[in-house]
């Protein structure tokens, strides 16, 4: 059974669909920090490197395993040439 067809199946359980909407900050930051490295035409590492971090810092961080605090998120809008926006939206 394919990825897809185990999480559709997996999401009629109430405890995985909560699980899995209390991770969607995670994964909306971890994609933020995909686009915004892409738009800036580097690689992880080249990230990394002017982030003053590691290559597996920043995959971690890109995989939504670990939650960056504010000050790495500055870094690498500085380093990518972005502006960090913060947004509160209604549930």
């Amino acid at each position: 059974m394919s990825a897809k067809a185990l999480h559709r199946r997996w999401l009629k359980d109430p405890a995985y669909r909560k699980a899995y909407a209390d991770l969607a900050p995670e994964f909306e930051t971890a994609a933020a920090v995909i686009r915004a490295r892409a738009l800036a035409g580097l690689t992880q590492e080249a990230l990394a490197r002017k982030t003053g971090t590691s290559q597996a810092a920043i995959a971690r961080l890109e995989g939504g395993r670990i939650a960056p605090n504010l000050r790495t998120l500055r870094r690498i809008a500085a380093a990518t040439g972005t502006r960090l926006r913060f947004d509160f939206v209604p549930a």
